[in-house]
């Protein structure tokens, strides 16, 4: 097989692809004249909550924004707890220190999930909340959690920033628990030309707060109604992203193919994630584990394959969490996983041929190492 450079992501074949259609868009924005909020804003909203399966759809101007506005439209502050996991993007942790809580953790299980066997344990008599993540785009064990929640009188919150389109037991992502909260970031599955974000609920009162609450508290132009923040989705970027999400499950279809196509090639050598009966993952990472994974991606990177790694410090050893007071060994899952994976490139816009030389490149490190990978799929 010839060498070949393989990205790990190239969001510029997906503009290649979009070009007239996302030119035509921005025109038609410009001539409005309406830069902030607006109809343009409203389409997209109304469209984003249809594919959610929820009555109503909030754009805000990030995904970190999407959790932080929920936990203050909920009333969650200082002297409260939420409950959530360590191996995610900094921002589900930050997010609550920012609205004055603070953050509980608990260990993942094997699907890289929280452990929802070990989150009842976890629960004060301070716990507000529940935010639980659908890291990679696997949607997490959401039964239990609804559970839990129910029984104990919890909000939930789900950090579903890597997962729209995601489903759980047929159910869209976002539509789980009190609220969603996804991210627009350009990496992401549904990604626009710049940071937005975006709340999903089925809540009236819960959006209407909301609603103002991403708009400086406003009731109408000239009357304030609560103290706000600004933090608004513009008409161009949800014009882009209404756009987009009528590729989204062709998109997250393709990526899907994708993981099917590395699964086949990999396991059993290495493990590799499988869907559960449960579940339906938009793949936003497809992740592999084993003890080797620096020397891997070395081999990796010679062979002209980017790679990554999501994430090499847990939350809790970050210098910012050393106030919580955990330490090395509290989160043995999290912690294991922060030393054996590695994320393989999957964009919809990936060739079969680039897929398979990935693929070829992986095995080949462990045919001529003759070690072993972590040998099985991950549930």
């Amino acid at each position: 097989m010839r060498e070949m450079k393989i990205p790990f992501v190239d969001l510029a074949r997906q503009y290649r692809a979009l070009r007239t259609e996302l030119h035509a868009t921005l025109d038609e924005v410009g001539h409005s004249g309406v830069y902030i909020m607006g109809e343009r804003l409203e389409a997209f909203e109304r469209k984003a909550a249809s594919f959610c399966g929820t009555r109503h759809a909030i754009g805000v101007a990030n995904g970190s924004d999407a959790i932080f506005l929920v936990l203050k439209a909920l009333g969650i502050g200082a002297g409260d707890e939420v409950i959530t996991c360590p191996n995610s993007f900094i921002a589900t942790a930050w997010t609550i220190v920012a609205a004055g809580a603070k953050p509980v953790f608990v260990d993942a299980a094997e699907d890289m999930n929280i452990d929802t066997a070990k989150i009842e344990r976890a629960i004060t008599s301070r716990t507000r909340a529940i935010v639980p993540i659908h890291l990679t785009g696997r949607p997490a064990a959401m039964a239990p959690v609804q559970a839990l929640t129910q029984r104990h009188g919890l909000a939930v919150i789900e950090d579903a920033a890597q997962a729209i389109g995601a489903r759980y037991q047929g159910k869209r992502v976002g539509g789980l628990g009190t609220a969603g909260c996804f991210s627009l970031h350009p990496l992401k599955n549904l990604g626009v030309y710049g940071d937005g974000g975006l709340i999903t609920t089925d809540d009236d009162a819960l959006a209407d707060t909301l609603r103002r609450l991403r708009n400086h508290g406003l009731r109408n132009r000239d009357e304030c109604a609560q103290w706000g923040f600004n933090s608004r989705l513009d008409p161009l970027q949800a014009a882009f992203a209404e756009l987009k999400l009528h590729h989204l499950d062709a998109w997250n279809q393709r990526c899907r193919e994708i993981a099917s196509q590395y699964r086949a090639a990999l396991a059993p050598q290495i493990q590799v994630p499988v869907d559960s009966p449960d579940e339906e993952c938009v793949y936003h990472n497809f992740v592999i584990r084993t003890p080797q994974r620096d020397a891997l991606r070395d081999h990796l990177a010679a062979r002209g394959v980017d790679t990554r790694v999501h994430y090499p410090i847990p939350i809790h050893l970050q210098d910012a969490a050393r106030d919580l007071g955990y330490r090395e060994g509290d989160f043995p899952n999290v912690e294991r996983f922060a030393r054996t994976m590695i994320s393989l490139p999957i964009f919809p816009e990936l060739t079969d041929e680039e897929v398979a030389y990935v693929a070829t490149s992986v095995t080949s490190f462990f045919e001529r190492s003759r070690q072993p990978a972590e040998v099985g799929a991950a549930a």
